[in-house]
């Protein structure tokens, strides 16, 4: 009778113990959504820029693959609770008054987030970001 008595706060401890916080949202998360933003943005602009149709294709593939690598690893850190990935914009982005700013923009943007992140990254997922980052210096080379 007294192991029970003894054994009662344990067991009760067990029970009331409030289970351990979420993680903290995954970093390349935000680069992946960024990326998909900016694969739609110049998506949009090579269908409404004739001049700027092979250059703003170009970076909006790249940028769909960077969004994809990044998705891919994001997924494999922390597998999603449901079955699917992240969802495609439904909605195209409106073309800004100067596209190939806007791209250069967002460019530089993307490129500094992703560069700004690689020091905190176990190497495997450095090299991923800082590749990120270096496509996307590339990429506003095409558009120059």
């Amino acid at each position: 009778m007294l192991r029970a008595v003894l054994a009662a706060p344990v067991v009760l401890a067990a029970c009331t113990s409030t289970p351990p916080p979420p993680p903290p949202p995954d970093p390349l998360a935000a680069l992946a959504e960024t990326a998909r933003s900016d694969a739609a943005l110049a998506a949009a602009i090579a269908a409404a820029v004739p001049a700027l149709a092979t250059a703003a294709g170009s970076v909006s593939s790249a940028r769909a693959e960077h969004a994809e690598a990044l998705q891919r690893e994001v997924d494999r850190e922390r597998p999603p609770r449901t079955s699917a990935s992240a969802p495609p914009s439904s909605t195209a982005p409106a073309v800004p008054a100067d596209p190939g700013a806007a791209l250069v923009t967002a460019l530089t943007a993307a490129e500094s987030s992703a560069a700004a992140l690689v020091g905190s990254l176990p190497r495997y997922r450095a090299g991923l970001v800082g590749s990120v980052a270096a496509g996307c210096a590339s990429l506003r080379e095409v558009l120059a």
